[in-house]
């Protein structure tokens, strides 16, 4: 059977020959039954990345951009290249896809193990693995598509309050926040879960044929949480496999540009809950509204608090407060 890798990397060429040597060690603990192939889309890196990949990993496909494409188009290109549109370079489309983050490195066989049970699963449409931060904590790998609660959390830093402190933990790792219970993560039985994260998300063949490609209308972030959502909808659910570990260095990339992510982050959210109106119907797009602008209200209280506390940079704080502004206006 065959597993095509698919990495779409932003100037973080160490952190991605890391990964490339991990999921070159990887797929020799399963070449008996799975061959792995790997396409590396580089967004247009300034640091050396495409050199590094063509020079120390010629056995790699590289697709040097020459402009950021953003994580859905950088990974049509290569789904593109790889059978699952006309366009397509006439080879057979593999049994699997992986959509893999370059800050990312995979422990063991977690590849195998992945398109194992897949292979062994023919109803279930993709699954995710175990992630891991670089110190060994876990890392939510999986959630249960975002509602209020959720949002809430998000917009509001109840670590600055001292009666919710200590129940803090407890909320984020609540299904409130829409977590699954690290009894389940730390276990060996893989679970039903929304949708997986696109850091390290696989994905049968059939289920990117029958779904379509990542929705391009988003740049980067919850297109993957838009493309589970689909497979679900069309009766292919994804799963958590959590004998499957890897190490997630999170959001190197993104930190480069951190309000301009931040920027991002929720035009995506604005746009999937748009688009996917049965599960998020008027009554939430008003309630989101109301949230919104009491948090980033709250949220630009406590910055312009820190500017006078000499804890943050008048450029800092005009950056930050203008990409409140302007995700305000996104949202109406």
């Amino acid at each position: 059977m065959r597993l095509s890798v698919i990495i779409v990397s932003y100037n973080v060429c160490d952190l991605l020959r890391r990964c490339l040597q991990s999921v070159d060690a990887s797929s020799q603990l399963t070449s008996d039954w799975l061959s792995v192939d790997v396409t590396v889309v580089d967004n247009a890196s300034s640091d050396g990345s495409a050199q590094m990949v063509a020079a120390e990993f010629p056995h790699v496909c590289l697709v040097d951009s020459p402009d950021n494409l953003g994580f859905p188009r950088a990974n049509n290109l290569a789904l593109k290249r790889l059978g699952f549109d006309d366009e397509g370079d006439g080879r057979p489309s593999p049994d699997f896809v992986m959509l893999l983050n370059p800050d990312t490195e995979i422990v063991d066989d977690a590849l195998g193990k992945m398109a194992e049970f897949l292979r062994d699963h023919p109803h279930a449409g993709a699954c995710g693995p175990r992630l891991h931060y670089a110190d060994g904590s876990l890392q939510h790998a999986a959630f249960a598509f975002p509602g209020l609660a959720q949002l809430l959390l998000d917009l509001f830093p109840l670590a600055d309050v001292p009666v919710v402190r200590r129940l803090l933990h407890r909320l984020l790792d609540s299904r409130l926040n829409g977590r699954y219970p690290r009894r389940q993560w730390l276990g060996v039985k893989p679970f039903s879960v929304g949708f997986a994260l696109g850091a390290a998300l696989m994905a049968r063949a059939e289920s990117v044929q029958k779904t379509g490609l990542l929705d391009e209308g988003y740049f980067m972030y919850c297109e993957e949480m838009d493309w589970c959502l689909r497979m679900q909808a069309a009766g292919l659910p994804v799963f958590a496999v959590p004998t499957a570990q890897i190490i997630h260095h999170e959001g190197r990339s993104s930190r480069q540009v951190r309000w301009k992510s931040f920027e991002r982050l929720w035009a995506s959210r604005f746009r999937f809950f748009r688009l996917h109106d049965r599960l998020y119907p008027a009554g939430f797009h008003l309630c989101l509204r109301i949230l919104l602008h009491l948090g980033l209200t709250w949220n630009g209280l406590i910055a312009r608090r820190r500017f006078a506390q000499g804890l943050l940079s008048g450029d800092r704080l005009g950056e930050q407060l203008d990409t409140y502004a302007r995700v305000m206006k996104l949202c109406g």
